[in-house]
């Protein structure tokens, strides 16, 4: 794996992009023509990875590309180099030496157990329509499909558990920040995530923006072509935003809120050096796991196969949470080590203290709550008869109310069908 990361060094530096914050364009760096040529082992191990990582396997043009620097010449030459160094943006990063035996199955690291499970859990959609907390059904008309009402006290449970987050992530020296919903491509695309095709996950503006599918690329971006000190680092930053998924599903257990276009997340983003990245994502996982310990539920953590990391991850941790309701486990949080993935794209960078010398740095991000599958996790587990129980954690957050019980403020939607008289 050591190999592999020196060949992605390489391969960067032979077609270096940088973003230009204003308008993120792409410009490529024309290496010099004494760098030495990529072999073709470096490009097998380059494949392997990809192939491993289920990712999108574009190494056999890579290698037609790198054959044809070899004999090009003037113009010809100066294009092949632009479409290498696109095509090696879309390579994903390395893989951490401990995933490598996982094959395609993640890895459960522990499992914290804190409450009984009700019998005969009901399922979220049914509780919050018994109580008339939440709508989610007849919504195509005038806000489309996938979409949500959060209403009464279950709206105010969501800005508890956001400002519970925030609580935690301060006392943890994080610094807050508000950042823009709507970013340029390059900036999405910079942070690995694709912006074009018919699987991608985000949403496109005719102006050619792009809504953020989280706040960790807005938070990146902010740093785009920044040069930090090596002191200032790890740098540690949290925003709660809204985040847009255009990505659908028709499974079963992921209807209602489960999987939706839209829903409130608070991140946490970091910037370390090489040294520092595995303890700084060790401390968000820590921070995710104490989270969710003071809420109460039952989790799970677990460490991702090489196919669950996406393009820009080195490595990721998971945390699922028990869904009595549903009977399955589902994923509520994650955090990633991205390396110098994100920041060779985006140029961050520092000043190493040791020698000056200006250095990619790491970034890394964590979720410390994404709400709807919380809420999921939350009501279907504290359910009480016709009542449901709020953590003690999220008491202070509520105007000390203690139990959720049925709307009466806001009415009830019901369907009328009218039917025309003669």
């Amino acid at each position: 794996m050591k190999l592999l990361k020196n060949v992605q060094k390489l391969l960067l530096l032979n077609c270096r992009n940088s973003v230009k914050q204003r308008h993120m364009t792409t410009t490529i760096k024309a290496a010099p023509h004494d760098q030495p040529a990529i072999t073709s082992a470096q490009l097998d191990e380059l494949e392997r990875n990809v192939l491993m990582r289920h990712h999108k396997n574009n190494v056999p043009f890579i290698r037609q590309l790198v054959a044809d620097l070899q004999v090009n010449r003037g113009q010809a030459e100066e294009e092949t180099r632009q479409k290498l160094a696109a095509e090696l943006q879309q390579l994903p990063n390395a893989t951490h030496p401990r995933l490598l035996t996982y094959d395609n199955e993640a890895m459960e690291l522990a499992k914290f157990e804190h409450r009984l499970q009700p019998e005969r859990a009901k399922e979220f959609s049914e509780l919050a329509r018994t109580l008339n907390l939440c709508r989610m059904e007849h919504l195509g008309n005038y806000t489309g499909h996938k979409s949500y009402y959060l209403m009464g006290q279950l709206a105010m449970l969501e800005q508890a558990i956001i400002q519970y987050a925030l609580k935690s992530l301060t006392q943890n020296k994080f610094n807050l920040i508000s950042v823009p919903d709507i970013l340029p491509r390059g900036i999405i695309e910079s942070c690995g995530m694709r912006t074009e095709g018919e699987r991608t996950q985000v949403y496109k503006l005719d102006i050619g923006d792009c809504l953020s599918g989280t706040s960790e690329m807005a938070l990146a971006g902010y740093f785009a072509n920044r040069q930090l000190t090596e002191r200032e680092l790890p740098l540690k930053v949290a925003a709660v935003s809204r985040c847009y998924r255009a990505e659908t599903s028709g499974l079963h257990e992921e209807k209602g809120i489960y999987r939706v276009h839209q829903f409130n997340k608070v991140e946490m983003f970091a910037i370390a050096t090489a040294e520092q990245s595995e303890p700084t994502l060790e401390e968000l996982k820590n921070i995710e796991i104490d989270l969710f310990k003071q809420l109460g539920i039952n989790f799970r953590l677990l460490d991702m196969p090489p196919c669950e990391l996406g393009a820009p991850a080195y490595q990721k941790y998971d945390i699922e949470a028990w869904m009595p309701g549903r009977q399955m486990w589902g994923e509520i949080s994650s955090c990633s080590n991205c390396t110098d993935y994100q920041a060779k794209r985006l140029n961050i960078t520092y000043n190493r203290a040791c020698d000056g010398a200006v250095v990619y740095a790491h970034t890394l991000n964590g979720t410390a709550t994404a709400i709807p599958r919380l809420l999921i996790a939350l009501i279907e587990s504290y359910q009480n008869g016709d009542h449901i129980q709020i953590p003690d954690v999220l008491v202070p957050f509520m105007n000390e109310q203690r139990a959720i019980t049925k709307n009466k403020k806001v009415p009830e939607t019901k369907l009328v069908k009218f039917i025309k008289t003669a």
